[in-house]
């Protein structure tokens, strides 16, 4: 793990504010002025986990293990939803961005929109200036837009790139491991295309790219890497359930997440998926990537 992940938030407080009044302010200011967890109060806490984002079956679980119990009282509310939250983040798995010696690959995927493109760019930057050589696949060869975009964040990093306009994204990627592998690169970015509305296609697209990936270098791939923007909020695990049948997703990048009431998407996706969101964007500088910290996010949270 390299200190530049290290990174302290110094304004994530900010960042979740208004998640934090969706999600925990909303649901416990009512509630624990209650006697006891009614029918009525259990229902008005599921409705308002619900509208923050938490996903309907969590929610549930959530209202369903305070009812027939004694030993939670409403005034408890606030505890008993931190402890819940930080188990879920624990059982979602690693935060820390796997880094190894060698050739490090990174698969990046997502919807179009989410900020894959400013990710991949951030993480270039920051993968420079702790001394690696940076190398970015653009996989997304269809859509030009992407490619420019890329390749000006390229620049803008100090990383290589690989491009070839309407080329077939897996030979792309497939000529960026060869120039690894010939010029020394500790790390490949690889963006992809994110178009949802010809799903079929795009899932294939995916697979053949990790196949590549498994073929030329079989022990390099350290992330399949989903990019969410935090103000999807539920659509972020459908999005989330699709790219997980095309590719073993390892974890999760937010992006958007400063001024985003829908942050809860986090937690949604620790719980349904089992994947640990790894890192998170909070504004719109090079150095507004930071490595996500589930015991700083809970805290935040819960101030």
């Amino acid at each position: 793990m390299f200190g530049f992940f290290k990174d302290k938030f110094n304004n994530l407080k900010q960042a979740v504010s208004n998640t934090a009044t969706a999600l925990v302010s909303s649901v416990t200011s009512t509630i624990e002025k209650e006697e006891e967890f009614s029918e009525f109060v259990l229902d008005e806490m599921e409705e308002k986990l619900i509208s923050a984002d938490l996903g309907v079956g969590y929610a549930a679980q959530l209202v369903d293990n305070l009812r027939d119990q004694t030993t939670i009282k409403p005034a408890d509310v606030k505890n008993y939803l931190k402890e819940e939250f930080s188990k879920t983040l624990r059982d979602a798995g690693n935060t820390e961005l796997n880094v190894q010696d060698g050739l490090n690959i990174y698969f990046i995927c997502g919807v179009n929109g989410v900020g894959k493109t400013t990710l991949i760019g951030k993480l270039a930057y920051k993968f420079k200036n702790s001394g690696k050589k940076v190398l970015i696949a653009a996989g997304d060869t269809f859509r030009a837009a992407a490619e420019e975009q890329l390749d000006i964040w390229s620049k803008r990093a100090g990383a290589d790139i690989v491009r070839r306009d309407k080329a077939d994204p897996a030979s792309v990627v497939y000529e960026a491991i060869e120039k690894a592998k010939a010029e020394n690169f500790d790390v490949i970015l690889v963006d992809t295309a994110g178009r949802l509305q010809n799903k079929f296609n795009l899932m294939e697209e995916l697979k053949k790219i990790k196949s590549v990936i498994d073929k030329k270098a079989p022990d390099s791939l350290r992330e399949c890497m989903l990019v969410l923007d935090a103000n999807t909020g539920q659509n972020g695990l459908q999005q989330a359930r699709v790219f997980t049948d095309a590719v073993n997703l390892t974890s999760v990048a937010l992006t958007k997440l400063d001024g985003s009431a829908k942050g809860a998407i986090i937690l949604a996706v620790a719980k349904e998926l089992k994947l640990p969101v790894k890192l998170v964007g909070v504004g719109e500088k090079m150095e507004d990537l930071k490595e996500f910290n589930p015991q700083e996010f809970i805290e935040a949270l819960f101030e």
